[in-house]
């Protein structure tokens, strides 16, 4: 059987495509759980949902059959997905879906639950799909995707009942090539996204697609050669909170309205007569509804500046790379290769030892938002820890 189908999207993973190939063809190989895991941009959801198109495919996976498009485009009857839109899944949506997912199969051969960023289950929405994992019904199959296998991101007492699949970084090279085919992203375009990603798969689509993300990406990392004064420092840090605030807003713009539009007709709101009282009963809804939206917004802003954190620790990675190697010739690629020049001068001005602590400042910034320290404040002490010495 080739890579090819629904699988031809699971970029630089043959030995992973190969296992739940295998599972897909032949029933002992097969389990009722699977935990997917991986770094950011491996392509653990992307795998997961193919593995689900050929798990319902007559073929296994051609591809082009009804039950692989309605797989793939979240459309099929008996394939649940859990995609947390706020900053965490609750217990409420996971329990619908197991009571949905006990039932039998109505149209396809399984009935599959998909969860997307499992690690963003509260501890009560880990419980209840614990003990989905401890009494299975017997044409159920669940798939978790989590980034790794820490209890802090997948408790184990879920990881110990789960058949792990371990994903890795694609390499670059298989990221470009992606580009190309599937998105026709010039060859050079593509090449420079795929490196500047980081082998990261729908960020290197992003930058390839959209100069706006260029351009941000370029805003980010021209700030550490820039932190040369306290006010500096300040300015980068409402640039960050500012850009990010703006991704956001924009992101879910278009999709509140159109959220709040469609409750507000179903509600009757601006009826006369009879739907006049209920819409005055729907005033709960509604608010529920902005809640939701505001937690939704929250999570993209904080997904924003990460990324964008993430992008200063592997400049000053860099930098580290470069005193380590000296007058020699690096032992590791570059993150950032466009930035070379960059990480030459940090490392010339902060040295190993200030990059490795100019990376734990990143990463403690990193856990203060997670801990909801509000953004202006952590970002804050973050660019003076990142100050150049004078």
């Amino acid at each position: 059987m080739t890579a090819g189908g629904v699988w031809v999207d699971v970029v630089g993973q043959p030995a992973v495509v190969a296992e739940l190939q295998a599972a897909v063809a032949q029933p002992s190989s097969m389990t009722h759980a699977w935990l997917f895991t991986g770094p950011p941009g491996s392509g653990r959801s992307v795998a997961a949902r193919a593995f689900a198109a050929a798990l319902q495919c007559p073929a296994g996976g051609d591809g082009t059959c009804h039950e692989c498009r309605t797989v793939l485009h979240g459309s099929h009857a008996d394939v649940h997905r859990v995609v947390p839109e706020g900053l965490s899944i609750g217990v409420a949506e996971v329990r619908g879906i197991v009571r949905t997912a006990a039932r039998a199969p109505s149209q396809g051969r399984w009935q599959i639950v998909l969860v997307e960023d499992a690690d963003r289950m509260s501890e009560a929405a880990s419980n209840a799909v614990l003990k989905m994992l401890e009494e299975p019904p017997p044409r159920t199959v669940i798939l978790l995707c989590a980034p790794s296998l820490h209890p802090d991101d997948v408790p184990v007492t879920i990881r110990s009942r789960c058949r792990v699949v371990p994903l890795r970084t694609p390499t670059i090279e298989s990221v470009a090539e992606v580009l190309v085919r599937r998105d026709g992203v010039d060859p050079a375009l593509a090449a420079w996204s795929a490196a500047a990603a980081g082998g990261h798969v729908g960020r290197a689509r992003h930058l390839a697609r959209d100069e706006s993300a260029r351009l941000a990406r370029k805003a980010v990392l021209d700030i550490p050669l820039s932190l040369v004064s306290l006010a500096a420092c300040l300015n980068a840090a409402d640039d960050l909170v500012g850009s990010a605030k703006e991704e956001s807003d924009k992101t879910v713009a278009e999709v509140d309205a159109a959220e709040t539009e469609a409750v507000k007709a179903s509600l009757g709101v601006g009826a006369r007569g009879p739907g006049v009282a209920a819409a005055s009963r729907g005033a709960g809804q509604l608010k529920e509804l902005e809640k939701r939206q505001k937690s939704r917004a929250t999570r993209l802003g904080r997904d924003s500046l990460d990324r964008a954190l993430v992008d200063l620790a592997a400049l000053y990675r860099d930098a580290l790379v470069v005193a380590a190697a000296g007058a020699g010739e690096l032992r590791v690629p570059l993150a950032h290769p466009d930035r070379r020049t960059d990480a030459v001068e940090l490392a010339r001005r902060i040295g190993a030892e200030g990059a490795v602590r100019r990376i734990d400042a990143i990463l403690a910034a990193r856990t203060a938002l997670e801990q909801n320290v509000k953004p202006q404040i952590a970002i804050e002490a973050l660019t003076v820890a990142l100050r150049l010495p004078a």
